[in-house]
């Protein structure tokens, strides 16, 4: 009789702890959303706000009850805003759909051929993976520049066009694919690429899929390299064109217009983001795990 009410006292103890665990981690996740998406809200906020209003107001205030758009019309009509987000189109799908069919071939060498010093060359690869980005730009700079390819969308696209992680993601996805399917395929006289491309991509597009989002978000915020090759503004992207359009365009002083240029810029990629977020995570931790 007392075991069975020491139980039901520790099981009701248990249901507590685990309640006020739930409320604790709850407030937390609450907490911590209010922090990460305050930036965005005060950003939309600041955009429906005319410059008289913004400029008028000495204490910032959260809430605004005279929304005005004209700064978005502005956007469009003063800046060439149009041709950046045009542009930037451009070099992500360019960039994308070439970075796909190299990191492709290359993870499919690595996952399923035999050649000698295999192991040596793909260690090589991810050791390349601790050197930073920005030690190599000045190496791209001079090899596009003696190319003659500055203010061109092959200067920009060229030195994205591949990426060690991607490989080595894609090559683990590939290794979960059982080899009696390889060796069957072979059997029946089935060339490489074409087991490549009717039975490896088609189970592996979840992986591809990750990738090829991961990849268009990472060209639609890349400031560095398109700022350091371009000084024309026919190629400008949105990351270096904004800056141009806060020194020549609506002024340092006209936030909210420039606000409404951030808004716009930043839409695609929340709305890219929401849509697939679920097959972002699927591929990510499907690349990374052993089966």
């Amino acid at each position: 009789m007392d075991t069975s009410v020491d139980y039901k006292k520790a099981e009701a103890s248990a249901r507590v702890r685990g309640r006020v665990f739930g409320v604790v981690k709850g407030v937390f996740l609450a907490l911590w959303a209010v922090i990460v998406l305050f930036p965005f809200y005060w950003m939309v906020l600041t955009s429906v706000k005319s410059y008289s209003q913004y400029s008028s107001e000495s204490v910032p205030k959260l809430f605004t009850l005279h929304p005005v758009f004209e700064n978005y019309v502005s956007a469009f009509t003063e800046v060439p805003l149009a041709r950046y987000l045009a542009n930037t189109l451009i070099f992500a799908v360019g960039t994308t759909l070439i970075m796909l069919v190299v990191i492709t071939l290359a993870a499919f060498a690595f996952a399923r051929l035999q050649f000698r010093g295999k192991n040596a060359v793909f260690v090589f690869f991810l050791s390349l993976m601790m050197i930073p980005n920005e030690l190599v730009i000045i190496t791209n700079f001079v090899t596009i520049t003696n190319m003659n390819l500055r203010n061109t969308f092959a200067g920009l696209i060229l030195p994205s066009v591949t990426s060690v992680f991607y490989i080595y993601l894609l090559k683990e996805n590939f290794e979960q694919i059982p080899d009696s399917l390889y060796y069957a395929a072979k059997v029946d006289g089935t060339s490489d690429f074409r087991y490549l491309w009717k039975v490896m991509l088609p189970i592996s597009k979840p992986t591809m899929t990750t990738i090829t989002i991961l990849k268009v978000i990472e060209c639609w915020n890349l400031y560095v390299w398109p700022r350091l090759i371009t000084d024309d503004q026919n190629y400008y992207l949105v990351s270096n064109g904004i800056q141009e359009i806060r020194e020549n365009g609506f002024g340092r002083e006209n936030i909210p217009a420039m606000m409404a240029a951030v808004v716009v810029i930043s839409v695609p990629l929340i709305v890219l983001f929401l849509i697939f977020r679920k097959q972002i995570m699927a591929g990510v931790s499907r690349g990374g795990l052993k089966q």
